[in-house]
């Protein structure tokens, strides 16, 4: 298995994937947004951030990550915001999602940041388990949003 960045030939890869991702958490933004999104981070991966894909030997695609930059006044640092996290159904519980939350790990670290940062909803268990096995730690905190 590997991890690269994603660029402009893997995006027939990466957007069934990321229709994926959305259908699970039943958001239904267009295909067009979603390319838009891929292709910004693309072109400035220094900047936006960076999207992630993970392959097998054949280079066949077994999931993806995105990841946000920013700054947290907390610790007064720059992080990492891991967005996105997604294995491929069928290929769940097989080391893909871990490997794809290092890789994240090792850019966010690359990038200057002190922290890499996430959030899943309350009812994902299994994604739970997952980050609790790599040692990361739950925060206390309750999302809000408003429509800009």
């Amino acid at each position: 298995m590997r991890v690269d960045a994603v660029g402009e030939a893997d995006l027939s890869d990466l957007l069934p994937m990321m229709r994926a991702y959305c259908d699970f958490y039943e958001a239904s933004p267009s295909d067009a947004r979603l390319e838009a999104l891929a292709r910004a981070l693309i072109a400035d991966p220094d900047h936006e951030g960076i999207q992630l894909i993970a392959r097998d030997d054949d280079g066949l695609p077994l999931g993806f990550a995105t990841v946000f930059w920013t700054w947290q006044t907390l610790n007064a640092a720059r992080a990492g915001v891991m967005n996105d996290l997604f294995v491929v159904p069928r290929l769940r519980g097989r080391g893909v999602g871990g490997k794809l939350i290092e890789e994240c790990r090792r850019r966010s670290r690359e990038h200057g940041a002190a922290e890499l940062v996430w959030e899943t909803a309350p009812d994902n268990e299994i994604a739970q388990s997952l980050y609790r096995s790599l040692g990361a730690r739950e925060q206390r905190w309750i999302s809000f949003a408003l429509d800009a």
